[in-house]
């Protein structure tokens, strides 16, 4: 993600929109989302202010741009997962929510400014955090019609509803406002205790 992999510098000889997004990363991690401005943002890549609004209207299309560079290297990293012909349905499901949980708290344990941006998305562009959980929805999909094919799921409900009530139950781990008091190890096993009141669900008719 271009917010998470910094540099001292933006390159002045990058793509323009890459520039843009890799200064404005370097100030949103470092002062925050409400500390940092377009014209730091243009100055950081040697362009003027009034140039960059060529490229993005504001500065919360800055920061949509960068949520979705980093909520695709996500689903990138978790397609690896589901991907895996060694690991079962149970075990893709396992560790899908576990890869999830680990990568979205140390991203957040490391850059604690990365808040103040994930709630102004929230309340700005509600539709987009929308747009992200159906993509997650869809890779939950996925692991469950593989384990129903294989028998390792029966599904209480159409794939769809099923996926919906899974993305529900597990809600708590993708979220870091909802845990920004409790420690990596102590979600750990909360995780993995919902899981298996997700898994006698799902086997429950086998």
């Amino acid at each position: 993600m271009t917010t998470i992999q910094t540099t001292d510098k933006a390159d002045p000889k990058a793509d323009p929109r890459e520039a843009i997004l890799k200064a404005a990363g370097d100030r949103i991690l470092h002062y925050g989302y409400n500390k940092t401005t377009m014209s730091e943002i243009a100055a950081d890549c040697g362009m003027s202010a009034g140039n960059i609004y060529r490229f993005y209207p504001s500065k919360i299309d800055i920061a949509e741009a960068m949520t979705r560079e980093f909520g695709k290297n996500s689903r990138t990293f978790y397609e690896e997962i589901i991907r895996d012909a060694a690991r079962s349905a149970t075990r893709k499901m396992h560790d899908f929510f576990i890869a999830r949980l680990e990568r979205t708290f140390r991203i957040f344990a490391e850059h604690p400014k990365l808040m103040e941006l994930a709630e102004i998305m929230g309340r700005e562009r509600p539709e987009y955090l929308a747009e992200e959980a159906a993509q997650e929805r869809l890779q939950i999909e996925r692991i469950l019609d593989e384990g129903q094919k294989s028998g390792d799921f029966a599904l209480p409900a159409d794939l769809t509803i099923t996926a919906d009530l899974v993305q529900c139950a597990m809600m708590k781990f993708r979220i870091p406002q909802l845990w920004t008091t409790e420690q990596l190890d102590a979600l750990r096993p909360e995780l993995a205790g919902v899981l298996n009141l997700v898994f006698t669900g799902l086997s429950a008719r086998r």
